[in-house]
């Protein structure tokens, strides 16, 4: 046999499946992307709220950043012993079976991904809009097309190539850093000519239920930080390339949040940020004058690459929870030229778009965020549980247990405080988990379906399967 045809032949027989494309730097610009999008721009006006002064505010900003670092550190262990796509579901999946795992799947894929989506592209598109609308809200309906325009053409991005999408996010990542050290820039400025009025301690509120849901709004603006777990096997390199990408982006991140907090508070007064839907513009039209529009055009770029940084993880998570069984055969088909899992890209846009429709999707994110922290409270019980279980694991990074021991208590206090001061959301979020029990039973658990029920979901794949020209995990030889 010919060389050639010993090349051909390879070829034919290569598995079709996510490749490693993403470098060190891919991975600090993914987690730092999807961390760094709304929330440093608005939540400053949630955790000042809660706190009431302007000092204990910039503490509950320092202790999420090390509560975040604390997480992805437990993570880090966690994504090099268990090296598969879907992260915390995969943790979960391992170590406590298929139910727990499919609840997490249920509630991050049908709720929590989409509707943050679709939370973050419509602010993209708010921002966009407002330099052209500076003194009233741009128009409700034509902020939603713009929207959905945002999540099409990011989907096109993902579906082609995971270099596009990789570069967005370096692009985009670059200049919210850059929006964000302009503020700081401006802040140190401010200090330099002696503008510390603000920072006291005067006001402080010291209810506890009070300082939990300070907590809310601050890890709201850090959420993002174990986005680089759900793409591991497309990571090159990552027992090294994992656990640096999270240290250096979470250190980053957390100085950052808190120079910008600082900034803030040099030129606005605390009164002036609880009136403020958006700090930032606040900040920009108070100090940069006639250049205040730049403000609004980097927040645009910032959500945009946020946006992007969802969608590029969120639908590794659906190709994840597809491999074992509890999602759609569909969406464990990989597009069979870019090498892209297009159908999980495809859903994750549908679902965002249709929350786009929903008018208050703000009050659905507030009624399932403790069960966000819930459920990465429980992956990090995966660590002492699995030193336990399954000491044999190889383990690469060996956390010390105080820090996973220490992360579960803090995800107690921020759980379990709020639900005692909001009862209505925390009942309307344990509901909304509830919805996936029946789901599990009636579609996952039950394997004896009747017959004619299982021929229309082959036939419906496989029409989607030559529309999307996708195929499974098997050889390009019978393609």
């Amino acid at each position: 046999m010919s060389a050639s045809s010993v090349d051909d032949e390879s070829k034919k027989n290569e598995e079709i499946t996510l490749k490693p494309k993403m470098t060190l730097v891919n991975g600090i610009t993914v987690i730092v992307g999807s961390i760094i999008g709304s929330g440093i721009f608005v939540s400053p006006t949630g955790v000042l709220k809660e706190t009431g002064s302007v000092n204990v505010a910039l503490l509950v900003w320092i202790i999420s950043g090390l509560f975040s670092m604390v997480g992805a550190y437990c993570y880090a262990e966690l994504g090099t012993m268990i090296r598969k796509s879907g992260a915390d579901y995969a943790y979960i999946m391992d170590t406590f079976g298929p139910f727990l795992a499919f609840v997490r799947l249920w509630i991050e894929c049908m709720i929590v991904r989409p509707c943050s989506q679709a939370i973050v592209s419509l602010t993209f598109s708010v921002y966009v809009m407002k330099p052209f609308f500076p003194e009233c809200e741009p128009p409700n309906n034509a902020a939603r097309m713009l929207a959905v325009c945002c999540i099409l053409l990011l989907t096109f991005i993902n579906c082609y190539d995971v270099k596009w999408a990789t570069r967005v996010q370096d692009i985009f990542t670059y200049a919210k850093l850059l929006a964000l050290f302009i503020i700081i820039g401006a802040g140190v400025y401010q200090l330099y000519n002696g503008q510390t009025q603000y920072f006291t301690f005067l006001n402080t509120k010291t209810e506890v239920t009070s300082l939990a849901l300070s907590f809310y709004s601050g890890l709201f603006a850090y959420n993002g930080w174990n986005y680089l777990n759900f793409i591991i096997e497309e990571l090159k390199d990552p027992v090294r390339n994992l656990p640096l990408a999270i240290a250096i982006s979470c250190t980053l991140v957390t100085v950052v949040y808190v120079l910008t907090n600082v900034a803030f508070y040099t030129t606005l007064s605390p009164e002036e940020v609880l009136e403020s839907e958006a700090v930032a513009v606040s900040f920009a039209n108070k100090l940069f004058g006639p250049l205040a529009w730049t403000i609004p055009v980097f927040v645009a770029l910032s959500t945009f690459g946020a946006v992007n940084g969802i969608l590029l993880t969120s639908s590794r998570l659906f190709y994840a929870g597809a491999c074992q069984g509890q999602m759609p055969e569909l969406l464990t088909m990989i597009q069979a030229k870019t090498l892209t899992p297009a159908p999980s890209v495809l859903v994750m846009a549908l679902l965002s778009m249709v929350y786009l429709t929903v008018s208050d999707i703000y009050a659905l994110i507030n009624y399932v965020g403790f069960s966000t922290w819930l459920s990465i409270g429980v992956s990090v019980l995966c660590v002492p549980w699995l030193r336990w279980k399954r000491p044999d694991l190889e383990r690469p990074i060996k956390v010390h247990l105080i820090w996973p021991i220490l992360y579960i208590m803090a995800t107690i206090f921020i759980t379990a405080v709020p639900m005692v001061a909001s009862p209505v959301e925390t009942g309307i979020g344990i509901l909304m988990i509830l919805s996936s029990v029946p789901v599990y039973f009636g579609f996952v658990y039950w394997r004896n379906k009747p017959r004619c029920f299982l021929m229309i979901i082959n036939k419906t794949t496989v029409f989607l399967q030559k529309i999307l020209l996708v195929v499974g995990k098997a050889k390009t030889a019978h393609l």
